[in-house]
């Protein structure tokens, strides 16, 4: 396993007060309409989620580098576990044409309004049943979706992305590294169900027999 630092620099861009979110709505009932992953999680109030999720371009950078670290070419197959719109998927049709790109998501509606270019590579699927073959994918990812499930489903979608992967593979969660990041996430979070350190991440990918590359985003 190798941690890289690929999309710190689009998660660290976005200014969140975390007091506000905690004090100003009923955080609770929020979290209950986010859960659903309907239009109000995408396209509703911020408190719900993102406030709006448009295309907008910032996603080619990452979907650069990950073409250059894992080499992706024409030909070769790619799976987005949590796909949602699948915005970096079609950045990676983009920078490499031929690349065969395919995303499962439990957001119906996410799937109805992603890239169009892409969206029939896209399908529901749940993360812990992964509807594909074994070793069928030249690399697998999966952005900011696995710390919404609890540990037993959060065991069998690690699992299952090894096994469907040739070997490549990238996998990016919230975490913490202090008590100031603990408390930030748990504030601002509206999905998560599996709250873990960096320590104790990797210690589960090891115990589970992950041998991909990793990363984490923190609520500074």
């Amino acid at each position: 396993m190798s941690y890289l630092d690929f999309i710190s620099e689009i998660h660290q861009a976005t200014k969140r007060d975390y007091i506000g979110r905690v004090v100003s709505d009923n955080k609770a009932e929020c979290a209950k309409v986010a859960k659903q992953y309907d239009f109000d999680y995408w396209d509703g109030d911020r408190k719900y989620g993102y406030g709006g999720y448009r295309y907008d371009g910032r996603w080619k950078k990452i979907a650069q580098k990950l073409t250059d670290y894992y080499h992706l070419e024409s030909g070769q197959k790619v799976l987005d576990v949590g796909c949602g719109m699948a915005h970096l998927l079609y950045e990676l049709t983009q920078i490499v044409p031929g690349l065969l790109v395919y995303g499962i998501d439990v957001s119906q509606y996410a799937l109805d309004h992603a890239k169009e270019e892409i969206r029939d590579r896209l399908q529901f699927g749940q993360a812990q049943e992964i509807p594909f073959g074994d070793n069928e994918f030249d690399l697998v990812i999966s952005l900011t979706t696995l710390h919404n499930l609890k540990v037993f489903d959060l065991k069998k979608a690690v699992q299952e992305i090894e096994r469907v992967s040739k070997g490549s593979s990238y996998i990016v969660v919230e975490s913490f590294r202090n008590d100031q990041e603990e408390v930030n996430m748990l504030y601002w979070q509206l999905t998560c169900a599996s709250y873990y350190s960096v320590e104790e991440w990797e210690w589960l990918y090891q115990e589970w027999g992950y041998t991909g590359d990793y990363e984490f985003i923190f609520f500074e």
